[in-house]
This record gives C-alpha cells, sequence and structure tokens, in this order.
C-alpha cells in the first residue's frame, strides 16, 4: 500500500470536512434573512434542499474515507471486508474506499 494513498485520503477528508462545516453553517444559520416575497422564499427552500443532498453525500464520503483510513492503520487495506480476497488494484485505484471486491460488490 503506497503512502500515498493514505495521503490522497486524508486530504480528499479535510476539503470534505471544510465543505460540510461551510454546509452547516450555512443551513443552521438562525440569522439568515427569509425573504419576504413566497417565490423568493420557495427558492431558497429549494436551494436548501440541494445544500441538504450536497450535504448528505459529502457525510456519506467522510464516512467511507475515515473507514478506508481505519483498515490501512489495521493493516487491512486492499483486503475485502467479506470473502477476504485481495481487492485488485484496479478497483483501489478507481474507488480507493473499497471496502468490496469487485465480485463481492455486485453480489451486494
Amino acid at each position: 500500500m503506497s503512502a500515498d494513498v493514505k495521503k490522497n485520503l486524508k486530504d480528499q477528508l479535510s476539503r470534505l470536512l471544510v465543505r460540510h462545516d461551510k454546509l452547516d453553517a450555512h443551513l443552521t444559520n438562525a440569522d439568515r434573512e427569509v425573504p419576504a416575497d413566497w417565490d423568493d422564499r420557495a427558492q431558497m427552500m429549494e436551494n436548501d434542499e440541494v445544500l441538504e443532498g450536497i450535504d448528505a453525500v459529502t457525510r456519506d464520503e467522510i464516512v467511507q474515507i475515515r473507514a478506508a483510513l481505519n483498515r490501512i492503520d489495521r493493516g487491512t487495506y486492499g483486503v475485502c471486508a467479506r470473502c477476504e480476497e485481495s481487492i485488485s488494484d484496479g478497483r483501489l485505484v478507481a474507488v480507493p474506499t473499497a471496502a468490496l471486491c469487485i465480485n463481492c460488490a455486485r453480489a451486494e
């Protein structure tokens, strides 16, 4: 396992944590001015729903990266969590957070 993989995952995690913090600060800002116009208010609510969706994806990516970093630390990175066979290098390049080999992932 290359040290570059761990560094890249940590860098990506840092970027995602910043994104999550910004989204969370925006969405939970009680001081935000709510438009008086109903059309503007509806647009604001729609925008918030999109941001909530982006934040949900961001949180999921954070969980996946933390799990991959834990597997690296435990020495199980690159080993399928289901069948315990090696995960191909190609799969790990494409999906560095992969916990399952391609066959187990397809079966799931």
